[in-house]
């Protein structure tokens, strides 16, 4: 593999030209493409075959006009008189009236919506949940629905529309307006302050690293290049795939990360190269040749982590691997190939624009003493108390994890400060919690035959519903009858929509008991009323989502765990190497994941409003993080495995390794980390989260898994760390990642030139 990357290398350096004209000229083909194919991104979380999905295809056969639950884009506008009033009062009917009048006019709405009418008394005969008014008259709700075919289609400038409507009407009447319902969730498109944040800082670290404007920016040039790509390959995948719109977000938080740091990996080692050769397309062979077969590894574990998603069968999860996958596949090409070619470009150049110098101290056989070379020999006067310090940090971090409660973000865990929020606080005080969760039992009553006998069975099924524990109300909703010309029912439908609404909110543990025990005499009330039963709705849909998810879990972890051990093994010819790999990642994951249950969950140091973790989390989580870890086990044990390789002792190859690499893969953590964290400050409950978690982990295999446990226990391993069963020697394939078939040009070294990557041995 070394010889091969080094002639592209090379190549790509010598024939700069055709290279970066190839790359752009992929970019217009790929946004043709997504000009010309791309479908509207959805926001839909089903997945076949789970109980509520099955309900739902029933319920679409019984009444065909339904929808799907996440293509509904209701706007439930809750209006509010101040304490001691009603909104029967003039002053407030008046207001009222006016947004009755107003919401029409919004853009994206009907000419005409016939939902949007004044709040709704209750009154005899009138079903619970179509009452709109609450009982002292103080709190309604008025209901309307956007004219797209799903939120996703709506437009930020909509919401924001409706928002100082509502704030129009708040300050000229004093009456309290909010607004909550799917048709509320607009997700920001990527390219906003997270990602500028993130730049920002990258290109501080940069800096420093290289100590060149100019050599700083090429990993910034090659990440946002490779991410605009990727970006717009993922547009152009919605015409074959169902894309959500999380999807981007999530793909450019990975995509910057690792174009950034695979770039930087390859450029350091170039400069590392020119200290040992003037022939600077042979140096950037050779730097292709070894950092880039790292690269190629460690892109290769990014990727089986991200497809490997698919493996569950959840297709927006799948969706969400596929688009990360695709971008991180872009990031690896664009560092073996579009960066030999603009340091073809620039030539001498790259390196110029200097801001400082460094020349570091040397040893008395001339090798760099750097802060890694210092680090690596602290860590080597006591390495079993390192080794166990990491272990007792790392599993009292984790320790919050057995409390964590996994469900999809609702407007009633929102933030306080959000109009989601507020709305959904009116609601719950008017109406109770279980308003905003309501469960849908389908009704198929088309075995029966008798008008008589299916009134009587759609009662039944009514009275069973609501005799269950919290339950506050039951209602048949809708028949599927048809109707003569005065409105007159012809005769008792086919088929029932029966509501029934919790005592408990959605997010609530009784909500999600009372789910189970209605799915629990299903077959009971099926045998006594002859009709089929089912139980959808939102609640029941992220419900059997999120069961799902977590019994995927143990299959995922099996199928990324085991094709990357494989994978290291053939890096690094070696048994614990990978297994001790492997263990540290479990180890920093389950510590980001009660890092994040402490600080978004139960919301301590107050820094977030406490609320359930989203179900995907620990799914995602887990083959992001795989995969960055992997990457900086790549980086650092490459380099070790490269001294040891040419003659140095473990001990010593260890010391070498962060001689080399300590600073480089300092530099890309850090920079992965303000790239990650940048997104915390996404309204987005599950961006904002995802950015915490994924800086968290960073944080904690970068910089204490990798910089610490892992040095301590190769220590402790010593030579018994390359263990390798004969047989297995004779037919793992020589994949030569410390390049050790290439042919170098020996040269001196330039002292003082600024790198502290720089060695004095001929290589």
């Amino acid at each position: 593999m070394a010889r091969l990357l080094y002639r592209i290398g090379s190549t790509a350096y010598r024939r700069w030209p055709f290279f970066i004209a190839g790359w752009l000229l992929l970019a217009v083909i790929v946004g043709s493409l997504a000009a010309a194919f791309s479908k509207p991104m959805t926001d839909s979380f089903t997945i076949p075959g789970i109980p509520s999905e099955q309900a739902a295809d029933i319920q679409k056969e019984l009444f065909p006009d339904t929808g799907d639950a996440f293509d509904d884009a209701t706007v439930n506008i809750v209006v509010a008189a101040p304490e001691g009033h009603t909104l029967a009062e003039p002053h407030y009917q008046a207001a009222i009236q006016h947004l009755i009048g107003e919401v029409p006019t919004l853009p994206q709405t009907a000419a005409e919506n016939p939902q949007l009418v004044a709040p709704v008394a209750a009154a005899e005969g009138t079903p619970p949940g179509a009452v709109t008014l609450s009982g002292d008259g103080r709190i309604g709700v008025l209901s309307f629905t956007w004219d797209v075919k799903s939120p996703s289609d709506l437009k930020t400038t909509t919401v924001d529309d409706l928002k100082d409507l509502l704030t129009e009407t708040t300050d000229d009447t004093g009456l309290v307006a909010t607004a909550n319902g799917p048709g509320m969730a607009v997700m920001e498109p990527p390219g906003g302050s997270a990602e500028l944040l993130g730049l920002g800082i990258a290109l501080i670290v940069l800096v420093l690293t290289f100590g060149s404007l100019l050599a700083a920016g090429m990993p910034l040039l090659n990440a946002v290049f490779g991410v605009g790509l990727g970006m717009t390959g993922i547009t152009a995948m919605t015409a074959v795939m169902d894309v959500g719109s999380s999807t981007p977000m999530l793909a450019t938080m990975i995509g910057l990360a690792v174009g950034i740091d695979y770039t930087l990996f390859i450029l350091a080692r170039y400069r590392t190269e020119l200290h040992h050769t003037d022939d600077r397309a042979h140096a950037a062979g050779i730097a292709v040749g070894t950092a880039g077969s790292a690269v190629v590894f460690a892109g290769l574990t990014v990727l089986i982590a991200l497809s490997a998603l698919a493996v569950v069968r959840i297709p927006f999860l799948t969706a969400m691997g596929l688009a990360a996958a695709a971008t991180v596949f872009v990031a690896v090409m664009v560092a073996l190939t579009l960066l030999p070619a603009l340091l073809g470009l620039t030539k001498s150049w790259a390196f110029r624009g200097q801001v400082r110098k460094y020349e570091p101290k040397r040893d008395e056989h001339g090798r760099v003493e750097n802060n890694g070379v210092r680090w690596a020999r602290v860590l080597a006067k006591a390495p079993v108390a390192w080794a166990l310090g990491v272990v007792l940090l790392l599993g009292a971090l984790a320790a919050p994890i057995t409390q964590m409660y996994l469900a999809f973000p609702t407007d009633s865990t929102a933030s306080s400060d959000t109009t989601q929020r507020q709305a959904s606080d009116l609601m719950t005080e008017a109406f109770g919690p279980g308003r905003e969760g309501p469960l849908v039992v389908v009704v198929d009553g088309r075995d029966i035959a008798n008008d008589d006998q299916r009134q009587a069975a759609f009662d039944k099924v009514v009275a069973w519903a609501g005799a269950q524990d919290d339950v506050a109300s039951a209602d048949l909703v809708a028949t599927n009858a048809s109707y003569d010309e005065n409105g007159t029912p012809t005769g008792v439908g086919t088929g029932a929509i029966i509501q029934v609404t919790p005592s408990s909110g959605p997010d609530e543990p009784a909500t999600l008991d009372l789910l189970e025990a209605l799915r629990n005499g299903q077959g009971a009330i099926e045998s006594d009323t002859g009709t089929t039963v089912g139980v959808t709705g939102l609640t029941a849909i992220t419900t059997d989502v999120s069961d799902r998810l977590n019994n995927a879990l143990p299959v995922y972890l099996a199928v990324v765990i085991g094709l990357a051990f494989i994978l290291l093994v053939l890096v690094f010819r070696s048994i614990l190497i990978p297994l001790t790999a492997t263990l540290g990642f479990l180890l920093s994951v389950l510590a980001t994941l009660g890092a994040t249950v402490a600080i978004f969950q139960e919301g301590a140091f107050g820094i977030f409003e406490g609320q359930p973790i989203v179900s995907f989390m620990p799914v995602f989580l887990i083959g992001v993080v795989f995969g960055l870890a992997m990457d900086y086990q790549v980086f650092l044990v490459t380099r070790m495995r490269e001294a040891h390789v040419h003659g140095l002792p473990m001990h010593e190859a260890v010391i070498d390794g962060f001689r080399n690499s300590a600073r480089v893969v300092t530099a890309a953590a850090t920079i992965m980390i303000a790239v990650f964290a940048g997104f915390i400050l996404e309204d987005d409950a599950i961006i904002k989260s995802m950015g915490f978690a994924l800086a968290a982990s960073i944080i904690f295999d970068a910089f204490i898994v990798r910089m610490v446990l892992i040095p301590s226990v190769l220590y402790l391993l010593g030579e018994k760390a390359w263990w390798l069963p004969a047989w297995l020697d004779r037919i793992l394939p020589n994949v030569d990642i410390e390049g050790e078939s290439l042919e170098r040009t020996s040269g001196p070294v330039h002292v003082g030139k600024g790198d502290e990557d720089r060695e004095l041995v001929s290589v």
